[in-house]
């Protein structure tokens, strides 16, 4: 099997490519298989079953290190703007490439530090790989990138707020709980689970100032923590009323399709969107491959069979003064057999193309006219 041919399957995901369609099921159930055999090795139950789950994972980790192998080796047609070696790299160092490979460390460091026992739990962003490009998952990553900045000062304020609140708890619990405020950082402890509204109760003032500034900071925590939740929940809401207004925008004009089919000489292909500049003028709406029309966001791969589906501008008859129509030439119709400069058409009018048999003819006044024929008529108001 060619290293292109691994590509596709792989990465691209072609709903009408069997073999891709099947590599994608395979890899999602070893996913959930993976994820499932991490939880069922905590319980105690499962101690006379442990061999078998730890073989099974010994099993789907061998399919992780060959998977990561393979992207990595393919990974020139994921950025065929690069040498094969600044492509390795720069997959290596890709949101995937680093969430592949902390996956796969835990498992031949398990016995070693704590941190590689902890870094079995990125397993878990695997499930993100599933369907990486639904509407509800973009849509999220939209809105938090969208608000990253309020988002950001408010963060700040909360950090700012409990900062002062637990200096100000110390100060005024130090003297009666010394074993319990030894310091600054218990006053954060406590700042954190008040103004979360956790409340563990292992930690709590006695003193009447203590209680006084507890009361304080817990008003203050209920809004100061709910500001991220309202940003987000306003992005969501302005997403939606963008989305919903849409049809009703003042100045409304019509549009209509342009397709381009990607063949094996196109310089598109391979190339992600981001990565190509469209006509000027057209904007593209979906890509059809095969049966299913894929969402055109910047790191969609264009495959060879891909036909781009652009918006343009309709500009109408009313606009510039002409109108092009389709005339389809049937048997007996009075022009078949006859050549462009014998038939009698007005002076304002024009035969541009001829569409025979599924290839476009250029006209000329002795282009005979067949029985079968389409006519690209243009004619000038």
């Amino acid at each position: 099997m060619s290293k292109k041919r691994v590509f596709q399957i792989l990465e691209i995901g072609n709903k009408g490519d069997k073999i891709s369609k099947l590599a994608d099921y395979f890899l999602t159930v070893v996913i959930f298989l993976n994820i499932a055999v991490m939880f069922l090795m905590t319980f105690d139950e499962f101690a006379a079953e442990m061999h078998i789950l730890k073989a099974i994972e010994t099993v789907t980790m061998w399919i992780f290190v060959a998977e990561y192998v393979l992207r990595i080796w393919t990974s020139e047609y994921l950025y065929p703007d690069e040498s094969p070696k600044n492509a390795a790299i720069r997959f290596i160092l890709s949101g995937d490439g680093i969430i592949e490979l902390l996956t796969i460390l835990p498992f031949f460091f398990l016995s070693g530090f704590v941190a590689f026992r902890m870094l079995r739990v990125v397993r878990i962003f695997h499930l993100f790989r599933i369907n990486p490009k639904t509407d509800s998952l973009s849509l999220i990553g939209d809105v938090i990138w969208e608000k990253k900045d309020q988002i950001f000062s408010s963060v700040i304020i909360i950090l700012i707020l409990m900062m002062a609140s637990s200096i100000c708890m110390y100060s005024a619990e130090h003297d009666a709980q010394p074993e319990v405020f030894k310091n600054a950082f218990s006053g954060i402890w406590w700042a954190v689970s008040a103004m979360l509204t956790i409340g563990y109760g292992d930690i709590y003032p006695v003193t009447f100032a203590g209680k006084l500034l507890a009361i304080i900071v817990a008003f203050l925590g209920v809004g100061v923590v709910a500001i991220p939740t309202g940003i987000i929940s306003a992005g969501f809401v302005e997403h939606y009323a963008k989305a919903k207004s849409m049809a009703y925008i003042s100045h409304e004009n019509d549009l209509q399709f342009v397709t381009i089919t990607i063949d094996e000489k196109h310089n598109w292909k391979n190339r992600s969107l981001k990565q190509i500049q469209p006509p000027q003028g057209l904007v593209i709406v979906f890509i059809m491959r095969g049966d299913e029309a894929v969402i055109p966001k910047g790191d969609v791969v264009i495959n060879e069979g891909d036909k781009l589906v652009f918006a343009a501008r309709n500009f109408g008859a009313d606009q510039l003064g002409v109108s092009l129509k389709e005339i389809s030439i049937e048997e007996g119709h009075e022009w078949a057999g006859c050549a462009i400069k014998d038939i009698d058409v007005s002076r304002k009018t024009n035969i541009v193309a001829i569409k025979r048999r599924g290839r476009s003819i250029m006209p000329s006044g002795r282009t005979v006219i067949h029985a079968g024929d389409t006519l690209i008529v243009f004619t000038r108001k």
